[in-house]
């Protein structure tokens, strides 16, 4: 294929940390790898400074944004720079222009700017479910944000595409179709290959035999941290060698502190990790549980089936890709505490389960590779 020119559009972008965020970079790279112009238009939400520099080979425009709940949700400072900055994004001419995700104010500006070009922009959805800031009243005022986002980006007539199978049958909520689904991926190897030399089991006291159930991300009420703790002091675990090692922060981080402390046999907490020290814990650990309430295609469910960590999730975004079937790693019904407790306590009772699961998911994810994504990628880029 002849070199192109992309415009990659996320409200989100490294160094803040997130599936979005990761996805947008890797696709960025591999695209410019193969001999393709990139721009990355993102927000300014780390204080990096508002301007456009050259990263990995990745043009990276950042605009001034107001960096709202810690930077999930920037919305536009209108001023003289963000101006300048994207009047110079707009005299490229591009060949395809993407759009990460469905319910950012930011999303508007690249439909805007594909449109302007006469190209029809390609939308990648990363949700299964409304965002959720864990209070009824601000929920429900995100809720409609959405909604009047999603109504407004319509207005461009976009090609949809969700992350994952469940991403793309979320969109039916707001009445549309997906075109298909361009997935999540993962360099495997590589990633299992940057792995930290940290020794987990050896750091918290926990022997060979221990099943060692990790959760890993933002420690906060959506992901089922509470019900992962309450799991762990649930009485059909008593006298069971299992502990779950939450790695993380954020606001319910002295809650995990809490529970470690008082429950030292079944939980400890590792505080926030590196990428090479969560991969060390991962291909130590026997499964990942994610009892989330929603995601678009977590990367976390990836890197834990490279690292042949079996999934325990709920039937969220990506869920169904990675976990085949039973023998793969279970999906439960709900986020609660007795559906995680029974979970653990059938590998508990099967350690054969644990190696099983542990092969079969570690061969799965050498399925979801950047190439294939960017193939598709492309295609959807250059023929929506």
């Amino acid at each position: 294929m002849a070199p192109r020119s992309y415009a990659l559009f996320s409200a989100l972008y490294p160094p803040h940390m997130g599936g979005v965020e990761r996805f947008t970079a890797n696709v960025a790279r591999l695209l410019a790898a193969r001999g393709n112009a990139v721009t990355v238009v993102t927000n300014d939400t780390e204080g990096q400074g508002a301007g456009e520099k050259d990263e990995d080979g990745v043009s990276v425009v950042r605009l001034p944004c107001h960096p709202l709940v810690s930077g999930r949700m920037p919305l536009p400072r209108p001023c003289a720079l963000r101006s300048r900055l994207l009047r110079e994004v707009s005299s490229r001419r591009f060949d395809g222009v993407l759009v990460n995700a469905r319910f950012y104010a930011h999303s508007i500006t690249g439909l805007r700017l594909a449109r302007a070009q006469g190209l029809c922009p390609v939308l990648l959805d990363h949700g299964s479910a409304y965002l959720s800031m864990g209070s009824p009243a601000l929920d429900w005022l995100v809720r409609r944000y959405e909604d009047g986002v999603t109504a407004l980006g319509r207005r461009y007539d976009p090609a949809y595409f969700g992350i994952s199978e469940r991403s793309a049958a979320w969109l039916g909520h707001f009445g549309i179709e997906a075109r298909g689904v361009i997935p999540n991926a993962i360099d495997a190897a590589a990633y299992r290959a940057q792995a930290s030399a940290r020794d987990f089991r050896a750091e918290l006291g926990l022997s060979a035999e221990t099943l060692l159930v990790a959760f890993v991300g933002r420690l906060v009420a959506e992901k089922g941290v509470r019900q992962l703790l309450d799991a762990a002091r649930d009485a059909r675990l008593a006298g069971r060698d299992v502990v779950f090692v939450l790695a993380g922060e954020g606001p319910l981080a002295l809650e995990v502190a809490g529970a470690a402390a008082a429950t030292p046999d079944h939980v400890r907490w590792a505080g926030a990790l590196g990428v090479p020290d969560v991969a060390a814990l991962l291909l130590q650990a026997d499964a990942l549980c994610l009892p989330t309430r929603s995601e678009g295609f977590s990367t976390v469910l990836l890197e834990a089936a490279a690292c042949g960590c079996s999934p325990i999730v709920t039937d969220v975004g990506g869920a169904r890709e990675v976990v085949a079937g039973p023998e793969f790693g279970r999906i439960i019904a709900s986020m609660s505490a007795d559906e995680v407790v029974r979970a653990v306590m059938e590998l508990d009772d099967d350690r054969s389960l644990v190696s099983l699961r542990s092969r079969n998911c570690r061969e799965r994810a050498e399925l979801f590779s950047w190439n294939r994504t960017v193939d598709a990628l492309e295609r959807a880029l250059l023929t929506s």
